[in-house]
Protein backbone atom coordinates (compact mmCIF):
# COMPACT_ATOMS: atom_id res chain seq x y z
CA UNK A 1 0.00 0.00 0.00
CA UNK A 2 1.00 3.07 -0.90
CA UNK A 3 -0.46 6.50 1.36
CA UNK A 4 -0.39 10.08 -0.45
CA UNK A 5 -0.41 13.38 1.76
CA UNK A 6 -0.89 16.50 -0.38
CA UNK A 7 -0.23 20.32 0.37
CA UNK A 8 0.50 23.52 -0.80
CA UNK A 9 -3.24 24.43 -2.41
CA UNK A 10 -4.55 28.05 -1.76
CA UNK A 11 -5.74 30.91 -3.62
CA UNK A 12 -3.17 33.18 -5.46
CA UNK A 13 -3.96 36.09 -8.20
CA UNK A 14 -3.60 35.30 -11.70
CA UNK A 15 0.36 35.91 -12.21
CA UNK A 16 0.92 34.19 -9.06
CA UNK A 17 3.14 31.16 -8.02
CA UNK A 18 1.99 28.46 -5.89
CA UNK A 19 4.24 24.85 -5.10
CA UNK A 20 2.24 21.24 -3.98
CA UNK A 21 3.69 19.06 -2.17
CA UNK A 22 2.75 15.24 -2.25
CA UNK A 23 4.76 12.70 0.10
CA UNK A 24 4.44 9.36 -0.19
CA UNK A 25 4.59 6.13 2.42
CA UNK A 26 4.08 2.81 2.78
CA UNK A 27 5.43 0.84 -0.21
CA UNK A 28 7.22 3.64 -2.52
CA UNK A 29 10.09 1.37 -3.63
CA UNK A 30 7.35 -0.24 -6.23
CA UNK A 31 6.11 3.50 -7.00
CA UNK A 32 7.45 3.98 -10.64
CA UNK A 33 5.42 7.33 -11.67
CA UNK A 34 3.92 9.74 -9.60
CA UNK A 35 2.52 13.56 -10.63
CA UNK A 36 -0.71 15.39 -10.38
CA UNK A 37 -4.19 15.21 -12.58
CA UNK A 38 -6.91 18.35 -12.04
CA UNK A 39 -10.34 18.06 -12.72
CA UNK A 40 -12.31 20.81 -13.31
CA UNK A 41 -16.05 20.78 -13.20
CA UNK A 42 -17.56 20.20 -16.70
CA UNK A 43 -14.25 18.65 -17.72
CA UNK A 44 -12.13 15.99 -17.99
CA UNK A 45 -9.80 15.07 -16.07
CA UNK A 46 -6.09 16.18 -17.59
CA UNK A 47 -3.09 14.65 -16.60
CA UNK A 48 -0.85 17.94 -15.17
CA UNK A 49 2.16 16.42 -15.38
CA UNK A 50 4.39 13.28 -13.78
CA UNK A 51 7.77 12.27 -13.31
CA UNK A 52 9.23 8.50 -13.72
CA UNK A 53 11.41 6.87 -10.74
CA UNK A 54 13.94 7.75 -13.17
CA UNK A 55 13.10 11.41 -13.49
CA UNK A 56 11.06 11.69 -16.92
CA UNK A 57 8.86 14.12 -17.16
CA UNK A 58 5.53 14.86 -18.96
CA UNK A 59 3.43 18.27 -19.21
CA UNK A 60 0.21 19.03 -20.39
CA UNK A 61 0.38 21.41 -23.13
CA UNK A 62 -1.71 23.57 -21.53
CA UNK A 63 1.09 23.90 -18.70
CA UNK A 64 4.37 23.52 -20.76
CA UNK A 65 6.42 26.35 -19.69
CA UNK A 66 4.80 27.41 -16.38
CA UNK A 67 4.63 24.44 -14.36
CA UNK A 68 7.77 22.11 -13.32
CA UNK A 69 7.45 18.82 -11.67
CA UNK A 70 10.32 17.64 -9.29
CA UNK A 71 11.02 15.04 -6.69
CA UNK A 72 13.06 14.50 -3.33
CA UNK A 73 14.16 10.97 -3.44
CA UNK A 74 15.42 11.97 0.10
CA UNK A 75 11.74 13.09 1.29
CA UNK A 76 9.73 10.69 -0.90
CA UNK A 77 8.20 13.76 -2.25
CA UNK A 78 7.03 15.19 -5.51
CA UNK A 79 7.06 18.67 -6.14
CA UNK A 80 4.22 20.66 -8.66
CA UNK A 81 6.01 24.47 -9.13
CA UNK A 82 3.21 26.45 -10.70
CA UNK A 83 4.06 29.69 -12.14
CA UNK A 84 1.87 31.95 -14.31
CA UNK A 85 -1.20 31.19 -12.71
CA UNK A 86 -4.60 31.70 -14.71
CA UNK A 87 -7.94 31.71 -14.00
CA UNK A 88 -8.37 28.46 -15.83
CA UNK A 89 -5.90 26.74 -13.70
CA UNK A 90 -8.18 26.77 -10.90
CA UNK A 91 -9.56 23.07 -9.46
CA UNK A 92 -8.61 20.77 -7.30
CA UNK A 93 -5.34 18.66 -8.00
CA UNK A 94 -4.83 15.31 -6.86
CA UNK A 95 -1.54 13.01 -6.66
CA UNK A 96 -1.21 10.10 -7.83
CA UNK A 97 1.62 7.09 -7.41
CA UNK A 98 1.60 4.36 -9.91
CA UNK A 99 2.90 0.98 -9.24
CA UNK A 100 2.57 -2.18 -11.34
CA UNK A 101 -0.54 -3.28 -9.57
CA UNK A 102 -2.08 -0.31 -9.16
CA UNK A 103 -2.59 3.27 -8.80
CA UNK A 104 -2.97 5.50 -5.95
CA UNK A 105 -4.60 8.82 -5.26
CA UNK A 106 -4.20 11.52 -2.51
CA UNK A 107 -7.14 13.07 -1.17
CA UNK A 108 -6.75 16.37 -3.43
CA UNK A 109 -5.81 20.06 -2.87
CA UNK A 110 -8.03 23.09 -4.13
CA UNK A 111 -6.40 25.22 -5.90
CA UNK A 112 -8.05 28.97 -6.83
CA UNK A 113 -6.85 31.74 -8.89
CA UNK A 114 -8.32 34.80 -9.13
CA UNK A 115 -8.47 37.06 -11.47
Amino acid sequence: QVQLVESGGGLVQAGGSLRLSCAASGSIASIYVMGWYRQAPGKQRELVASITSSGRTNYADSVKGRFTISRDNAKNTVYLQMNSLKPEDTTVYSCYAATTIKAYWGQGTQVTVSS
